[in-house]
Order: C-alpha cells, then structure tokens, then sequence
C-alpha cells in the first residue's frame, strides 16, 4: 500500500504542476518550445529525463539481465553521442528553429522535411507506444496483479495523453527537475540496498560466476560484430534526437544549450551506469527464480525487463522501493509527454499547416497541436500491440531514427559539399533500409532462413549496421554526383558559435 500511496500521490502533485503551468500557454511558441526561455537547470532536468525514460526502465535493463555488464556498450553509444551533440548545441540554438526537421528543410529542401518529418512520426509513435507497454508492466507490479497488464497499458495512454495536451513543452519541463531528482535519488539508494539484502558484493559475484561468469566482463561474450552492432542505435539516435533538438530551442541562448548538454551528460552516465549495476544484482538474485527463465533455460525476455521493478517492489525497504516507483513513474510520464510533443510538432507543423491550414491563428494552432496529440497517441497504442519486447521497439525506433536522419544533419554542420539530394537519399536509404529489414524478418519469421554470415543483418540487434552503411553511403554518392548547394545556404550553419 505504501508503494501505491506514494506513486499516486507524486502523480497528483505532477498533475497540478501541469494544470497550473497549462494557464501559461498562449500560442504555439509556448506550446511547442516553451517560450525559448527555459534555464540551464530545468534544460538538463528535461534532457536527462527524456533519455532515461521506459527504454532504460525495461529495456536496457533487460538487456543488462541478458548480457550482463556488456550491456553498457549500448549505453556508452548514447554518451558518444552527447558529447558530440556539445559542439554542435549552441549552432542549433543560434538558427533558432523549432524542430530538427526545419533544419532539414533550411539546409536541403521542403521534401527532405517532409521525409524527416515522416521518419520521426513513425519511429517516435513506437517510443511513445513502448511507454504505454512499460506503463502497463509499472501498474499490474504495483497493484500486485490488480490491474492487469492491458488495463495498464490503457491507464498510462490516457495519463499521458492528458497530460501532454495540457500544456506542451511547458509541462515537460516543469515537472522534469523533480522526475529527475527523484529518479537519481531512489537509484542512488536502490543500488547498495540491493547489494546489502543479498548479503554483500562477494555474494553476488559469486552467484554470477557459477551461473555465467560472463555477465561480470565488458569485453568478453561476444563477437567483435556485435559491440559495434549494440552501440550504434543509441549513438546515431542520440546525434539525429529531434526532441533533443526540440529542447535546445526552448534554452535562453546558445550558451545555456551548451551548459545544458555537459549536465545531460553527467547526469545520463551516472543513471544508466547504476542501473546497469543494479539490474546486474538482479540478475544475481533472481538467478534461481524460473519467472525469469524458459524451460530450456534460456532468459525470459519480457519478463527480464522487469527486472529494476521487481528488485523496488520484492527487494528494497519500502521507503526505498516507493522513491524508485515513483520515479520510474516519472520518467514513463516524462518520456511519452516528450515523443507524443515532438511527433505531434512535426505532422502539425510540417504537413498540416504546411500543406493544408496556412496563416491559421495561434488559438487555431494550439488546437490543430492538441488534437494532432490525441490522434497520433491512438496510433501508437496500436503500433504498441505489434510488439511483445520494449528493447526490440527500442532498437528499430534508434535505428529508423538514427541511420535516415544523423548522416544528412551532422552533414549540414560538418561538410559543405553535401547536397539536397544527397540529403534526400541518405534519408530514404536510412529509413527504407530498416523497413526493409524488419518485413523480411516478420516474413521469415515462421521459417527462419539460413543466410550464412548475412544473419546479423537481419537481428534486431544489429540493424543498425546495414542501415546506416546505406544511408552514408547514398549521402557521399549522390552528393559527389551533384551540383554543389548555393554558398548562402551553406553558410549560416558554419558561422562561429
């Protein structure tokens, strides 16, 4: 009762942040980027807690229960990716646009928004949805079984839904600094708690050494193939983030954007390292319990991904297991407001009142937002039932994300041969390339075929390899084959910062 209590009540107290913080919202700009005058501090509050969101929560810990310590070459591609996003922060912040697609749209041309445009819908509707899943798996461990997993599900859609419409971007970053103080907080304490209950460090490396000693290497396991495969999805996603993007639009100026990258950082390495530690403890004390193992002695997947939860829940003293509940109910709220705010920002602002409500009014354009919000969060609950795992959702959204849009934008900033219909390509080959991958996986799936060395093409895991090989590859080709682009579009994205 105690955990319930406490979830419940921090939801209430986030829910009244928002309707308070909804009053302040007059146009689209309020909306969308919060006024472009969010703070450093509430800036690194929303981005730690827009990555560290269900896919960490379950997904990334169950990979961890999986693989072990090795899992944090995943985690190490999304810590790349945000020092690289440093140099080029207060650059997206000088332009001052509202997404990563008007970007696009500056340094190539309206089709390559549109593409972007339609990359980021689907892969962030399959974000959004696995927070509805993750919130669904949250509620039936809460209630012990009281609320099952679909009622969950649907619960969670509604609460965030609710929320997101309210009041945008404001309402992310409002509540943000308390998600993520609450979420460091109860991982902080979640972790030596864990380690103590089970008697002690030295009990539960040898728990792991006598079940597999390989979940306590970084570095052994594997073949060299899959480190590379494992770490590119968060890397390249990381460096194509349009909520990211999205977010140094709302900072006071280029400046605080690049403030707020390094508190990301810290801030990201310190969670998703903890929680790889503890999910790793986990692993040690449910290394018996046949929940989280097949018959054939192989590791139940979706139920590893529960893996942090049920330490909170059937591990920890109350008052520690409550704070990790309450966080981890923070940051599903957090991230699904975040990836239902940014797809809904692009098809309202790229395709609707691009195409078909030109020169509305800012009262038109809140509603067109807010019901772009509804609609898009009914897709992705469907997307959502196609799945059984949040790592699978988690890896072909950063791959789809990450190949089609990271070459043609860190190209805008870093080389100024690139094209408009090198852009164009390397977005279509990206994105194609994973659709293309994931049907014939489904297609095959009854009958699996034997493709020699060309498998890992063809593994969740790994299909980051093929698709971004596609899309540079188009980049550099068709760019080269090109006429160069005018020197006063190229220009402005290689100003000094």
């Amino acid at each position: 009762m105690t955990y319930l209590i406490v979830t419940v009540g921090y939801i209430l107290i986030l829910a009244g942040i928002i309707i308070y913080k909804s009053r302040s919202v007059k146009s689209e700009e309020d909306f969308v980027v919060a006024g472009r005058n969010v703070p450093v501090y509430l800036l690194v509050g929303t981005l730690v807690t827009t990555w560290i969101g269900s896919g960490s929560l379950f997904g990334t810990a169950g990979l961890t229960f999986q693989v072990g310590f090795s899992e944090l070459w995943f985690s190490l591609g999304a810590w790349i990716g945000i020092l690289a996003v440093y140099f080029i922060a207060a650059r997206v912040r000088r332009i001052s646009q509202y997404t990563l697609t008007d970007i696009l749209e500056k340094r190539y041309s309206p089709l390559a928004r549109l593409l972007g445009t339609i990359t980021i819908i689907v892969a962030y509707l399959i974000i959004a949805g696995y927070q509805f899943k993750g919130g669904g798996r949250f509620l039936s461990i809460l209630t012990e079984g009281g609320i099952s997993v679909e009622q969950g599900t649907l619960i969670t859609f509604l609460i965030i839904i609710a929320f997101t419409a309210l009041a945008g971007m404001v309402s992310i970053v409002s509540i943000d600094i308390f998600n993520g103080i609450i979420m460091i907080t109860a991982i902080i304490l979640a972790v030596p708690f864990a380690i103590s209950g089970f008697g002690g460090w030295d009990n539960v490396v040898n728990t792991i050494n006598e079940v597999s000693p390989n979940h306590l290497s970084i570095i052994e396991g594997h073949e060299p193939m899959w480190y590379v495969g494992i770490m590119l999805p968060t890397l390249i996603l990381l460096l194509s983030e349009s909520s990211v993007y999205q977010k140094f639009s709302s900072a006071k100026d280029a400046k605080s954007a690049k403030k707020a990258v390094m508190g990301m950082f810290i801030g990201v390495v310190g969670i998703e390292f903890l929680m790889c530690l503890l999910a790793v403890v986990g692993f040690a004390i449910y290394a018996h319990d046949p929940r989280f193992f097949m018959p054939d002695g192989s590791v139940n997947a979706p139920m590893s991904e529960e893996i942090i939860l049920r330490i909170g829940f059937e591990q920890l003293p109350a008052f520690v297991g409550s704070l990790l509940f309450a966080g981890g109910a923070a940051i599903i709220l957090s991230t699904g407001n975040t990836f239902l705010m940014v797809t809904s920002t692009n098809i309202s602002r790229d395709i609707i009142e691009k195409y078909f409500i030109k020169g509305a009014s800012n009262k038109s354009k809140l509603i067109i937002q807010r019901t772009s919000i509804i609609i898009l969060g009914f897709i992705a609950y469907l997307i959502m039932t196609q799945f059984e795992e949040i790592l699978s959702m988690a890896f072909i959204s950063y791959t789809m994300i990450g190949a089609a849009l990271a070459p043609p934008l860190l190209a805008t900033f870093f080389w100024k041969r690139v094209t408009k219909q090198g852009g164009i390509a390397s977005i279509l080959a990206g994105m194609l390339s994973v659709v293309a991958i994931e049907v014939f996986t489904r297609s095959t799936a009854a009958n699996p075929v034997d493709l020699g060395w060309l498998s890992f093409i063809y593994d969740s895991k790994m299909i980051a390899i093929p698709a971004l090989f596609a899309s540079v590859v188009a980049l550099i080709t068709v760019s080269l084959l090109t006429k160069p682009t005018p020197k006063e579009i190229v220009d402005p994205f290689f100003e000094k910062d």
